[in-house]
């Protein structure tokens, strides 16, 4: 099925879902709270099968963070990504996908480290490359007065 196609038979099994044409692939923009039950069955629908989580990326947008799943199925085809965002800066948390796709274990302990995002039920959730004196360095208000390179 084309990405059109995609997008309508993922809109029919769920219709409360915000699909977007982006680009590429086409775009599910989802609240956290359905994150792991939407990410379930785009993996055990038969028709969509998406088998294969092959990159999440964390975000800093300003105001919020964010991930993004990319997701292909290597039986049908295609790709979709996934998009959550979250305002709280202070604590901010998502589900796991690491049950559901065994690649987002590392994933996920990658943007905790560099971000600080945690994912709730990761079965090791922890820095993956810095210690616990770092902040987070790809955040966009982290600073950091010993290690600052200037020009």
């Amino acid at each position: 099925m084309d990405k059109i196609q995609l997008a309508e038979f993922i809109k029919s099994a769920d219709p409360a879902l915000e699909i977007i044409q982006g680009k590429q692939f086409p775009e599910l923009s989802l609240d956290p709270s359905v994150l792991h039950s939407v990410a379930k069955m785009l993996r055990e629908k038969e028709e969509l099968c998406f088998d294969f989580l092959f990159c999440i990326t964390g975000v800093d947008y300003g105001r919020e963070l964010g991930v993004i799943y990319h997701l292909r199925s290597t039986v049908h085809n295609h790709t979709i990504v996934l998009k959550v965002k979250t305002a709280d800066r202070e604590n901010p948390s998502f589900d796991t996908v690491s049950d559901i796709w065994k690649t987002a274990d590392f994933h996920e302990r990658e943007v905790y480290d560099l971000l600080g995002v945690k994912f709730n039920n990761h079965p090791d959730l922890r820095r993956l490359f810095l210690d616990n004196s770092w902040g987070f360095p790809l955040r966009k208000d982290y600073v950091d007065d010993i290690n600052i390179v200037t020009k």
